[in-house]
């Protein structure tokens, strides 16, 4: 039996050797946070001559991929790419994901925008019949955090302030537990429209492309298509 450090070791492999044809001496990659995605930025440094250069959604994968000898743009220099690669909380077959347990939600968003594809690497106890399992990130402005928790209550959902955390953009993350998950594109324009709200951690807009997904069997595709 695979340890769930060890699947997540084989999918960042994987994810490399995917996006490797894809990317020639110009390209730019976008790159994730996380657990997963450090592993994925490990694997990817022997390779670093491939492509160009990275944009990075948090400032601990920046450091990552510096550290490893790969340039990291600034984004506003940048006009697309390709592709962008992230891990999940958890993702369904439809490619819906809940991100945002790092609390880099908002700039994983962000990249992910400007780029062309999305390929998310998890491992299978990730993968979700319906999202609503794993609590909801909510990032919000701090003099907003109490006026936005009601309106998440009145969702049904139980929004908790994560304990001691601000992100990069200086924001709060709302932990929400509890909420019924059954349209994950309208809850998630429904909490973004939230007066102070900055993001929230549902990708359903704008889901997955493709996802790779680590198990006992070996590392297997999902399209938006289903298994």
């Amino acid at each position: 039996m695979y340890t769930q450090s060890e699947l997540k070791q084989q999918v960042a492999q994987a994810a490399v050797e995917y996006v490797l044809p894809f990317l020639t001496p110009d390209s730019i990659l976008g790159v994730g946070t996380g657990s997963t995605v450090d592993l994925f930025i490990d694997a990817l440094a022997a390779h670093k001559h491939a492509f160009k250069a990275a944009a990075s959604s948090s400032e601990r994968s920046t450091v990552r991929l510096q550290s490893l000898g790969i340039d990291v743009q600034d984004l506003n220099t940048i006009e697309r790419m390709d592709w962008y690669v992230d891990g999940a909380d958890e993702i369904d077959a439809a490619l819906n994901m809940t991100k945002g347990g790092g609390g880099a939600l908002t700039r994983e968003k962000i990249v992910a925008s400007v780029s062309d594809k999305f390929l998310c690497i998890v491992d299978d106890s990730k993968l979700v019949d319906r999202l609503g399992a794993f609590p909801l990130p909510v990032e919000v402005i701090p003099m907003a955090k109490n006026a936005v928790a009601r309106q998440l209550r009145a969702l049904g959902g139980n929004p908790v302030e994560r304990a001691g955390f601000v992100t990069d953009n200086g924001g709060l993350i709302l932990d929400v537990s509890g909420l019924s998950i059954e349209d994950p594109a309208a809850l998630e324009a429904r909490i973004n429209n939230m007066p102070g709200v900055v993001c929230c951690g549902l990708f359903a807009i704008a889901p997955a492309s493709v996802a790779l997904i680590a198990g006992q069997q070996g590392v297997r595709t999902l399209s938006g298509d289903g298994f």
